[in-house]
């Protein structure tokens, strides 16, 4: 186990609608691994339907993707992707609902003076971009605009004429509320009570422009495609109406229907027109059939509008050969609005299926495991034995991870796991098999094993994986007889004794009240490994070295196979490592400066050398050299300061390998590596602690004393300490 090394993809360039509620993905992750595992045209099975966009690009590559949606807005914006109208679509729809008139008003002129304010610079009248409110709250407190007269933008606060009309539209809200209701829930309909609670996380006067883009869109004559579009574009403003926009939080990602402290309200005309770029796309269109019609061996999606538990009752289902899904989170806000919009767009029969989004109010992680748990059974009873699953666990922490493994174990054999980061999507390999013979656990010597290997400190996320490896390599992550919410119960209290009583393990900076805080290494690193980061420093640089210009996804992609499992490097470490040693160009692509390429550096090294032995002899001093990267001043067994040349910032062997004389250590390397090993140092608490007592000269320094012409020791020893290493780069996050 283990042996899987992370697999890297790319960003989209447009994330698309619904970002915020929609598991956060990188491109390319699921046809890479395809492509070692199945032939072009095989059928493969999304058991969740999570995730639109990993369909439709797993489709594109050449697969048959058998989809199971049972959200009907899932199931919209799969099929939306699959074939997208273009721009010019999404711009007429657009403009004949713009056109259509409210009583004698365009009806775009008539919602857009909904969010009518004044410049406070001019007086002059502007359409605001946003209002901002106070949780409980009858008025605004603020409004976004541009005014297009004078210039002025920004933030500022309303006027008695906002709060007026605020209050104007809260009087008629009682109707409107209604009409919307209506489409969910009639009157006496058991669900009426919950679809009223939902309804709290709109404004009124959301309210009432939803009410009228609805029923416009129903009285409108449009082509089907265009229908689709304008439907699209609905979509986009329902989700910018509600109240889960928190100010200033730039993108939130709400997992329950809290109203904030502070919230934008949104203009929904402008969402309507933002909403073109984000739904458009000139991507080819994809083959997309509602099952049980076929797809042609070219590639498409089959998309199934139900629950797994109803296909596996279909019969005549085609071989599936790989299964490729991204595991549901649980999500109230987004199932309980999916409820709410389809009912809005589509008729309150298009959104019974999906109820339960309204009616269930809380998820915890032993609801979420049991229904997990269910999900594979189906699922296991569709595959032939030996198909392999990649699942995908975007927004990962421990209990969701916990629940997630051991949901599977009862009929999938955990093959691999890899993990970068707590901000990237784990990946998980299991095989349709029986678990073998039960053993116990071993996780505290796991957990040890892994930190020398590892060579530094890491978080409890990664703790907590590798544990979980653990309890599967033993078949032990769910008992016989015993509840899967009770599994969790018992896992966690495993791995939280381990943590808590072993005292070969240490915490470093983390709170009394959680152990998921700070990080964890061991309490003596005598007999660990190379540190993580050295070990990619160096796998970095030597792919640079053999293959100039290279893009950040074809380092990460060829120098992931050295680093499996729970050892992957983050991309805050590449980046800090390139950022030391390369250029990055327009285009994207990165190269070794020529003064950091292995013979440039040697040169350095033998100038560096030689100053350090002439400064040592004109500040009196006897000079020894007592290897390449090894330079005394005074006697060894008494030195006066002990010089150790590095061309690398991989400094942690020359630590452990020589006794501190505070102050009289100096490490001297290149200016560029300064930045990175500052960063390591941040990175790594046990790293900053061997590296206290040591200082750090960089080759800039010593050429410039050797400048000096009338240097003596007072100057030395106040010059050495003039030019300290940088932190690391602005904005660099301490990913592990």
């Amino acid at each position: 186990m283990n042996e899987f090394s992370y697999i890297p993809g790319i960003k989209p360039l447009n994330p698309g609608p619904l970002t915020r509620f929609l598991p956060p993905l990188e491109e390319g992750v699921s046809s890479a691994w395809l492509e070692t595992h199945v032939d072009l045209g095989a059928w493969v099975l999304d058991p969740f339907g999570s995730s639109p966009q990993q369909a439709i690009r797993t489709a594109r590559k050449g697969y048959r993707v058998l989809v199971a949606a049972n959200n009907p807005v899932a199931r919209f914006m799969l099929e939306m992707a699959a074939d997208p109208p273009s721009t010019s679509d999404y711009n007429a729809a657009l403009a004949e609902l713009a056109v259509s008139l409210k009583g004698k008003e365009r009806l775009e002129s008539h919602l857009k003076n909904l969010y009518k304010t004044q410049c406070a610079n001019c007086q002059q009248m502007v359409i605001a971009e946003s209002f901002l409110w106070h949780k409980d709250a009858a008025t605004p407190f603020a409004r976004i605009y541009e005014c297009k007269s004078c210039g002025d933008k920004g933030e500022r606060l309303t006027t008695v004429a906002d709060a007026e009309r605020a209050l104007e539209l809260l009087s008629s809200a009682k109707l409107h509320r209604a009409r919307v209701l209506e489409r969910i829930a009639p009157l006496n309909n058991p669900d009426r009570e919950y679809a009223e609670e939902a309804l709290q996380s709109y404004l009124p006067r959301a309210i009432y422009v939803l009410t009228t883009l609805i029923n416009r869109l129903d009285g409108l004559s449009l082509s089907p495609l265009r229908q689709r579009a304008l439907t699209a574009l609905l979509l986009t403003a329902c989700d910018e109406g509600n109240t889960l926009w928190p100010h200033p939080v730039e993108r939130p990602r709400p997992k329950q229907l809290f109203v904030p402290g502070q919230f934008y309200e949104h203009n929904l005309w402008l969402a309507l027109e933002q909403g073109v770029d984000m739904w458009a796309s000139d991507a080819d269109p994809v083959p997309l059939n509602i099952w049980p019609d076929p797809l042609p061996e070219s590639g498409g999606v089959c998309l199934f509008e139900g629950k797994l538990k109803e296909l596996n009752e279909k019969k005549k289902l085609p071989r599936i050969e790989a299964v490729i899904t991204t595991i549901p989170r649980p999500n109230q806000a987004f199932w309980t609005l999916s409820a709410l919009w389809a009912g809005w767009l589509w008729g309150r029969e298009a959104a019974q299926p999906f109820k339960v989004g309204l009616r269930r109010r809380r998820y915890d992680w032993g609801w979420h495991a049991t229904a997990l748990h269910a999900a594979f059974g189906h699922l296991a009873t569709l595959l032939p034995k030996k198909t392999p699953l990649l699942g995908l666990l975007a927004e990962p922490e421990p209990s969701f991870l916990s629940a997630t493994l051991a949901a599977a174990s009862s009929d999938f054999t955990l093959k691999n796991l890899a993990m970068r980061t707590k901000y990237d999507p784990v990946q998980i390999i299991w095989e349709r098999e029986e678990p073998g013979e039960m053993k116990k656990p071993q996780v505290g010597g796991a957990v040890k094993k892994y930190l020398r290997a590892r060579g530094e400190a890491t978080t409890y996320l990664h703790l907590h994986a590798l544990a979980l490896t653990e309890f599967a390599r033993a078949n032990s992550l769910l008992l016989p007889q015993e509840a899967v919410d009770e599994t969790l119960h018992r896992i966690h209290a495993t791995i939280d004794e381990t943590l808590n009583t072993d005292t070969d393990l240490l915490r470093y900076e983390g709170s009394e009240h959680s152990l998921q805080t700070g990080l964890w290494g061991l309490a003596s690193t005598e007999k660990s490994e190379i540190p993580l980061p050295d070990r990619a420093e160096m796998a970095v640089v030597r792919y640079l070295s053999k293959n100039p210009r290279q893009s950040l996804f074809e380092i990460e992609r060829e120098i992931y196979p050295q680093f499996a499992g729970l050892e992957t490097p983050s991309k805050a470490l590449i980046l800090a490592i390139l950022d030391s040693y390369a250029h990055h160009h327009n285009d994207g692509f990165w190269h070794l400066r020529e003064e950091d390429k292995p013979s440039a550096r040697l040169t350095d090294l033998k100038e560096m050398r030689a100053l350090i032995t002439n400064l040592g002899e004109r500040l009196g001093h006897q000079t020894q050299q007592i290897d390449d990267k090894m330079i005394v001043w005074g006697e060894e067994s008494a030195p006066v300061y002990v010089f150790h040349l590095i061309a690398s910032a991989r400094v942690r062997e020359i630590l452990d390998k020589n006794t501190p004389l505070p102050g009289r250590n100096l490490i001297v390397l290149p200016g560029g590596r300064a930045g990175l090993l500052a960063y390591k140092e941040k990175r790594d608490p046990t790293f900053r602690a061997s590296l206290r007592g040591w200082r750090v000269i960089k080759f800039r320094l010593l050429r410039t004393l050797s400048k000096i012409p009338l240097l003596n020791a007072q100057t030395w020893e106040e010059q050495i300490g003039s030019d300290p290493i940088e932190g690391p780069p602005s904005g660099q996050l301490m990913m592990f």
